[in-house]
């Protein structure tokens, strides 16, 4: 049996965030799957900041690290449950109505068309027909947001969009591998050439003056160029903690095709049995 309503997001970072807000507040019953140590770098509006803390909250609605026995429960007290499978397979066990593909990894690392009646994945990496029935654009730019019907998102230009004319500046990357250290948190101000954090011994320095809009979590072992911060030019601290319009705008990309969906899905159905 199908559990209508029933969605599960396959990655709670800020794009994933940004979906599981707008399906739960339009009335999905939404569960997230993380990896046990999630590199989101936009924590402060990242459900999966819940793996750390056991709970936490983007703009007024909290997630919790639960067992899969306790998603249900965890539904009716009105957060969402975020539960460490890799491998999604709970996808198997509840029997979803959506799954969504939120992982942004720029390839499919295995979401399937049968995963569930309606199966949509987010930028570069699906093609809809073939391994998701639809896909939903994630590159900034006219098409932002954008439902893909046939076909695939752009190709990921592996360049980070310009903010007030900041592109690969803004970013922050590790210079060596090692152990993640912040001396800054996210929402603090910081001038060009300040240390923001350490990677090992070795120290990062902002490379633009500006907020710090997000930082990975403290004590992850990073990679030789792994992205570990992103500092905004525009000195606004609210939006540090308010989920982005990109994610929103991914995120309504989403409800539109999820909606179509299944409302097609429901009628195809209806006719059957008619018949």
């Amino acid at each position: 049996m199908i559990r209508d309503g029933v969605v599960v997001v396959k990655g709670a970072g800020d794009i994933g965030s940004g979906t599981i807000l707008r399906l739960h507040r339009a009335g999905f019953r939404v569960v997230a799957t993380e990896i046990d140590q999630p590199t989101t770098v936009r924590r402060s509006v990242a459900f999966s900041e819940a793996v750390y803390s056991g709970e936490f909250q983007v703009e007024g609605v909290r997630a919790r690290r639960v067992h899969p026995h306790k998603i249900r429960s965890t539904w009716e007290e009105s957060l969402i449950p975020i539960i460490v499978d890799p491998g999604c397979a709970i996808v198997r066990t509840l029997r979803p109505a959506v799954v969504v593909d939120a992982i942004i990894a720029k390839t499919n690392l295995g979401t399937r068309l049968d995963d569930a009646p309606v199966v949509v994945g987010l930028g570069p990496g699906f093609t809809a027909g073939v391994d998701v029935h639809a896909v939903v654009e994630t590159n900034r730019g006219h098409n932002l947001g954008r439902v893909i019907w046939h076909g695939s998102a752009q190709p990921d230009t592996g360049v980070p969009a310009e903010i007030s004319g900041h592109g690969k500046s803004r970013v922050l990357r590790a210079p060596v591998p090692g152990l993640f250290w912040a001396k800054k948190a996210i929402g603090d101000r910081v001038q060009s050439g300040e240390v923001v954090c350490h990677v090992g011994r070795t120290p990062v320095s902002a490379q633009i003056s500006g907020i710090i809009r997000g930082l990975l979590h403290e004590g992850l072992l990073v990679s030789e160029g792994m992205k570990i911060g992103d500092i905004d030019p525009r000195i606004n601290r609210e939006s540090c903690f308010t989920v982005s319009d990109k994610a929103l705008a991914v995120a309504g990309g989403v409800l539109e095709a999820v909606l179509f969906l299944l409302n097609q899905h429901r009628a195809n159905a209806a006719g059957g049995s008619r018949a």
